[in-house]
């Protein structure tokens, strides 16, 4: 899909992708909302393990992944990432992305922007095994203690957002697990709950009244 970059409100940058209307992050601060719904709502809440999995839909300009590394780095945690794109953003997008955050060395910026699909990778104690393939190719995947779910919005991408694809999320979970996620629309929650979710809203990031986390118990 062919994307333009675009500044968002914080100074983050995110991507504009024309054939859906649609941008990647929030254009109220991408870093904000990436720090709020999957850093605050997301690995905040498994801090008490020493080793933490995650699942996300949606890799895109790795801004999640870069930022969950990060945390791990900041509380000596052990992360296994997969990262689930079916559309890779170009490696000098993703440069350029997390150049603008100010914060990124060059062995981050290099690990995030060139990357080996299929393959695992390590940073420090930060693995990332980025996978290219549609969402709905996962199966038996019952290992990850949290999914970044991160698909473009229902209004764009109606088709990611269906009990279908919420039960690959479900069964990807451990118990105890748990779906974060932007979206807080009346109808994704019901889904969620009909797939076996246990289903709670919490205050959403910027330009956002809530967003929803999904327990698997």
């Amino acid at each position: 899909m062919k994307s333009t970059l675009t500044k968002t409100a914080d100074g983050s940058y995110t991507l504009y992708v024309p054939e859906l209307d649609e941008h990647y992050h929030s254009i109220h601060g991408a870093l904000q909302e990436a720090e709020h719904v999957f850093i605050k709502h997301g690995i905040e809440l498994f801090k008490h393990q020493d080793r933490i999995q995650v699942l996300e839909m949606g890799l895109g300009t790795c801004l999640n992944a870069y930022l969950t590394c990060r945390w791990a780095q900041e509380n000596q945690k052990s992360i296994f990432y997969c990262g689930v794109e079916a559309f890779p953003v170009e490696s000098a997008v993703i440069a350029q992305c997390l150049d603008a955050l100010g914060t990124v060395d060059n062995k981050e910026r290099t690990f995030f922007s060139h990357l080996s699909y299929g393959e695992c990778l390590a940073l420090g104690s930060f693995e990332l095994y980025p996978l290219h393939a549609p969402w709905n190719s996962l199966r038996n995947m019952e290992e990850f203690d949290l999914v970044y779910y991160d698909a473009f919005g229902p209004r764009a991408q109606a088709e990611m957002w269906t009990m279908e694809h919420f039960k690959i999320a479900y069964d990807a979970l451990k118990s105890g697990g748990l779906l974060t996620t932007y979206c807080a629309k009346g109808q994704v929650k019901r889904d969620l709950k009909s797939v076996g979710f246990e289903v709670e809203s919490r205050p959403g990031p910027p330009g956002k009244r809530e967003m929803t986390l999904a327990w698997k118990r």
